[in-house]
């Protein structure tokens, strides 16, 4: 899931990239409206936020603002950077390093949010800005390794790309077109984890409150993981496949010895 890059990539990789990904953003961004009335895991509003706040002159609004969809941009322009400068070294280290840095955003606001939040103005615009940096660093990771098919953290353009791929779906030529219809099912799912994500976010934080941060970070552990267990089981495979020739061939030996000895 994370071990491969670009063109290289399953569909079925991509698929389980971005679902997995798509649930845990709408748990952060459900949560990050509830919480702090603002979205997290796209910067389309806050753009129209920025405009309109300049349009009022209210210039600490700007700043603020401007600093979330930066925040957001950074940490695209940070996944992206790890992977093209450190997929030669290691593809899987390269990919999995944008989830651990997202992951430590998360718990740190779980824990300022548990233990240390007052609700004051400045705490909040802080820690929304380092929500929209764990999104942006999930968003860039997943468009940059699939070569812009998974993205996860929004649904204006996935939405827009449904519904064209569905008009074409209409006619007889294009359902028969394989890549056609796996980027209608890859988009579709993208949104519907996108949905349960946030649905039970919406339901888990009225009942634990700030630790729905730790639950989504497990989440994403699982995404490192999985190819981590993958990687050494088909190691585990390789082995006992040798092993098994090994054996073969040291019985078919010593066989050929007895023989040419009778």
């Amino acid at each position: 899931m994370l071990r491969k890059y670009s063109t290289s990539r399953t569909l079925s990789e991509n698929i389980r990239l971005g679902i997995l990904t798509a649930f845990s953003a709408g748990m952060v961004n459900v949560a990050a409206l509830i919480i702090f009335f603002s979205f997290a895991s796209n910067v389309t509003g806050h753009y129209a936020i920025l405009a309109a706040e300049i349009a009022k002159g209210n210039w600490y609004q700007v700043l603020v603002v401007f600093i979330w969809i930066f925040m957001f941009f950074f940490g695209s322009f940070t996944s992206n950077f790890i992977v093209i400068n450190y997929n030669k070294v290691s593809p899987y280290i390269a990919h999995a390093t944008p989830i651990v840095l997202e992951i430590i955003c998360l718990m740190a606001v779980g824990i300022y949010g548990q233990f240390f939040y007052r609700e004051t103005l400045v705490e909040t615009e802080a820690l929304l800005a380092l929500m929209l940096f764990a999104m942006g660093l999930q968003n860039g990771l997943t468009a940059s390794i699939s070569n812009g098919a998974v993205k996860t953290t929004h649904l204006t353009g996935a939405t827009t790309d449904l519904g064209i791929l569905a008009s074409m779906l209409l006619r007889s030529e294009y359902r028969r077109n394989e890549e056609m219809v796996g980027k209608a099912k890859l988009i579709s799912l993208i949104a519907v984890f996108y949905v349960a994500g946030a649905v039970i976010s919406g339901f888990v934080y009225f009942r634990i409150g700030f630790q729905l941060f730790y639950l989504v970070s497990a989440f994403l552990v699982v995404v490192i993981l999985y190819d981590a267990y993958e990687i050494r089981f088909r190691k585990f495979l390789a082995h006992e496949h040798n092993k098994r020739k090994s054996s073969v061939f040291a019985v078919s030996a010593n066989s050929n010895t007895d023989d040419s000895e009778s």
